[in-house]
């Protein structure tokens, strides 16, 4: 564990009070920009686009629930409703994402949210010893095994992701 770290934030507070280890990649966010969010945090942490997550809010019914992705990919909407038993599911609304997780866009971890929601993690995190995921603002990964993360979100694991 990083225990050098304070918990900066909300998400990194959530993996100490777990005990889970960690390693805290902190990155010069250019708001300029024009790559997405997670492609950005590839590029700063040269670190392969397969093993840098995206969380992603989608909707069933009047359910909020995350979806975790490689930034090389895109979600899968029919495969997330098949995986959670519902006819369809959409994507969220930015503002209600941010307002139930706490974080803003780009920013949305999948760990220590205003609310706990279900999380569903793309099967390919396990291809990975490491994987890396927003650290609760842009400008901040956490990379943690991916056993790690399943377990401290509950989530569950399903091929929910397609190549971009």
């Amino acid at each position: 564990m990083a225990s050098q770290d304070s918990a900066s934030t909300p998400a990194v507070a959530a993996l100490i009070a777990a005990d889970v280890p960690y390693t805290l990649h902190p990155y010069e966010h250019d708001p300029s920009s024009e790559l997405s969010y997670g492609e950005e945090a590839a590029a700063a942490l040269r670190a392969a686009p397969e093993r840098v997550f995206k969380t992603l809010c989608v909707k069933a019914g009047d359910e909020l629930l995350m979806a975790i992705v490689p930034v090389a990919g895109s979600l899968d909407l029919k495969a997330v409703a098949r995986t959670i038993g519902v006819k369809r599911v959409i994507m969220a609304d930015p503002e209600e994402a941010e307002r139930v997780t706490g974080y803003v866009l780009g920013g949305i971890s999948p760990v220590g949210g205003r609310k706990k929601l279900r999380a569903i993690l793309d099967a390919t995190a396990f291809d990975h010893d490491q994987i890396y995921i927003s650290g609760g603002q842009r400008g901040l990964d956490i990379e943690l095994a991916p056993a790690d993360l399943v377990s401290v979100t509950d989530a569950t694991t399903a091929p929910i992701a397609k190549p971009a």
